[in-house]
C-alpha cells in the first residue's frame, strides 16, 4: 500500500541505533523489579544496526526542586494559557495549580471513572485554541473489570469545573483486565491529534479466542494502535486507511504493545513514541503514517516467564525501534526539547522511566539517531515529562505521595 507522506513527517531519517540498558517493567506487572537483569532474546541479533550499553552514566549540573508533593497516583499535566496547570491523579481527580499552589479541591465536572491497576484517569490536554474554546480533554478507563476500554472526553472548563462533557471517542472492542491503556494524546500541526491505545495486556487475557496482544496487528481492531481523530472525535479524511475496506479508518499506525510516551519534533518534523516491552524490550519508536511496529510478531521482548515470545527481531514491512531498553526502564512521558533554558539540550528527547526511576536524556543527531543517554535520577517512579512554555522540564512522579518536580540547570 503507498502511504499519504505527511508534512510534518518529511525528511525522517531510517538509521536505527538500538541500546541495551537498564531495569523492568510496568505499574503491577509481574516483574516491576529494579533489580531485574534478563537479557534480551537474541540480544546480539544479526541484525547490524544493533548496539548495546550495559551502563548509562549520571547526569550533572540539573538542579530538582520539588515543586508540589501529596498527590495521589498523577499521571499527567498540561498548562492553561494564564500559567496554570493541570494535573491528573489516577484515581479520578482533576487538579489545578495555580501560583505554584495547589488547589485543595479537585475540579468538578469528571466523568466516572474505572479504576484498580493500571486503569484509571490518564492524559490531560488542552486544546491548541483553548483561549478561543476552553477545551480541556480526559482520557480515562471506563467500564468494569470484566468490560472496559479506553475513553477520550472533552469538557469546557470555566476555571473552577467541566461542564459540556462529551464522549468523543472509546476503544473497541472491549477488554477484560486491568493492563494495557495506554493514553498519551499529542496535539500536531494541523490541530488534529494523536492518541495512544495499549494492546489489551498480557497473557492469559484472550478475545476471540486468541492472546488479546494479537489484536495490535489487526487492521479493524483499535487494540494496540496510534489513532489520529480532528478535535471533535471525527476521523480525518486523508488518515492512511481511511479507504481501506480490512482496516479502521482512524488507526495512524498499529503493531503497538502498550504507549505511554508520546511527542513532536517541531525542528524536523518527526513523531516520537515511547513504548514499554514486557520482560525488557521496551521501545523508542519514530512514528510514520500507515507503518505497522511489528508487536507482537517482532519484538526484543520475553514473557514474563523469561520464555521467547517469538525469535524475530525485525521483518521487511515492519519498522524497528531507533533504541531498545532491556532490562526496561519502563518508559512513561517523553518531551522534545526545544527551549532555551538547556541550549546543549535542544533537540533531544526526555524520557520518564517507573522502573529506573529517572529521566533518560537520549541525545539525537541531526537525522534523528540515537548518540548518547544520561540518566537524571528522580528517586521514585517517573510518570509524565513536559517541557514547560519558559523551557524547563517538569516530572511527575508516581506514587501515593506523587511528586511535581522541576528540572533547571543547577545555579542557574
Amino acid at each position: 500500500m503507498k502511504v499519504k507522506t505527511y508534512g510534518w513527517m518529511k525528511g525522517v531519517g531510517s538509521a536505527i541505533a538500538l541500546l541495551a540498558i537498564a531495569s523492568c517493567s510496568v505499574t503491577q506487572q509481574p516483574n516491576a523489579s529494579t533489580t531485574a537483569q534478563t537479557t534480551a532474546p537474541n540480544s546480539s541479533s544479526s541484525n547490524p544496526s544493533v548496539s548495546e550499553s550495559g551502563n548509562v552514566a549520571a547526569a550533572q549540573g540539573i538542579q530538582k526542586t520539588t515543586v508540589v508533593e501529596g498527590l495521589d497516583h498523577p499521571w499527567s499535566l498540561a498548562w492553561l494559557p494564564d500559567g496554570s496547570m493541570l494535573i491528573t491523579e489516577r484515581s479520578g481527580q482533576l487538579r489545578i495549580l495555580r501560583n505554584g499552589q495547589l488547589d485543595p479541591t479537585p475540579i468538578a465536572g469528571v466523568p466516572e471513572v474505572l479504576t484498580g491497576g493500571q486503569a484509571g484517569l490518564m492524559d490531560v490536554s488542552v486544546h491548541p485554541r483553548f483561549a478561543e474554546n476552553r477545551l480541556v480533554y480526559l482520557t480515562y478507563s471506563h467500564g468494569t473489570e470484566q468490560a472496559n476500554r479506553t475513553r477520550l472526553a472533552r469538557a469546557t472548563f470555566d476555571g473552577k469545573s467541566l461542564s459540556n462533557l462529551q464522549v468523543i471517542f472509546e476503544v473497541s472492542p472491549t477488554k477484560s483486565g486491568l493492563q494495557h491503556f495506554g493514553s498519551r494524546i499529542f496535539w500536531l500541526p494541523d490541530s488534529t491529534m494523536l492518541l495512544a491505545i495499549g494492546d489489551g495486556g498480557n497473557p492469559p487475557i484472550q478475545l476471540n479466542g486468541e492472546l488479546i496482544r494479537q489484536q495490535a496487528q489487526n487492521r479493524r481492531s483499535r487494540l494496540g494502535k496510534i489513532v489520529r481523530l480532528n478535535d471533535d472525535g471525527s476521523i480525518p479524511q486523508d488518515n492512511p486507511f481511511v479507504k481501506s475496506t480490512d482496516a479502521e479508518p482512524a488507526i495512524w499506525s498499529y503493531g503497538h504493545r502498550n504507549i505511554q510516551g508520546l511527542t513532536f519534533d517541531s525542528v524536523n518534523n518527526r513523531i516520537w513514541a515511547t513504548e514499554h516491552g514486557s520482560q525488557g524490550g521496551d521501545e523508542l519508536n519514530l512514528v510514520q503514517a500507515g507503518e505497522n511496529y511489528g508487536w507482537p510478531i517482532v519484538t526484543y521482548s520475553r514473557e514474563y516467564s523469561g520464555e521467547e515470545i517469538t525469535k524475530e527481531r525485525s521483518r521487511p514491512g515492519m519498522v524497528d525501534p531507533k533504541l531498545v531498553w532491556t532490562p526496561a526502564i519502563a518508559p512513561s512521558g517523553l518531551a522534545f526539547y526545544s527551549g532555551d533554558k538547556f541550549p546543549q539540550w535542544q533537540g533531544d528527547l526526555f524520557a520518564g522511566g517507573l522502573v529506573s526511576q529517572d529521566v533518560r536524556h537520549i541525545d539525537l543527531d541531526a537525522q534523528g539517531n540515537v548518540v548518547n543517554q544520561q540518566a537524571i535520577e528522580i528517586g521514585q517512579r517517573v510518570r509524565d515529562v513536559r517541557q514547560s512554555p519558559d523551557g524547563l522540564l517538569y516530572v511527575l512522579t508516581d506514587d501515593n505521595n506523587g511528586q511535581l518536580i522541576r528540572l533547571e540547570p543547577a545555579g542557574g
